[in-house]
């Protein structure tokens, strides 16, 4: 659990870093905001999740981390369209970004499979 803290932080830093390096203007200071916003909810809910009062908030606050990976996704898939295409650190964050959202289903199937076996 430690690595996904330490990864999803990263995350987070990496996409700062990218949104930092775009042009600024008025079209992509509003996709650059968003992508800030929802990768900085990715590592603030998962630790969130890991300090969850029960099964229940535990899968609660992964399917925020969930739905902001896959936000966080289709901001860097638009970077990725109107900058340049081949653009190796957006290549890099998708691919973090779609690996982050396999763990993160993984654990709430996991997770729905016990409370299941729970009740």
């Amino acid at each position: 659990m430690q690595d996904l803290k330490i990864r999803t932080k990263s995350f987070t830093i990496e996409c700062w870093k990218l949104c930092k390096n775009i042009p600024k203007s008025r079209e992509y200071d509003a996709w650059a905001r968003q992508l800030i916003r929802c990768s900085s909810s990715v590592g603030a809910n998962y630790r969130a999740s890991q300090r969850a009062k029960s099964t229940a908030d535990f899968i609660y606050k992964l399917k925020i981390v969930e739905e902001e990976v896959d936000e966080s996704i289709y901001w860097l898939e638009l970077f990725q369209e109107v900058l340049d295409p081949s653009k190796k650190e957006i290549q890099i964050l998708i691919k973090e970004a779609n690996e982050l959202l396999s763990i993160v289903v993984a654990s709430l199937k996991t997770a729905r499979k016990n409370r299941t076996k729970q009740n």
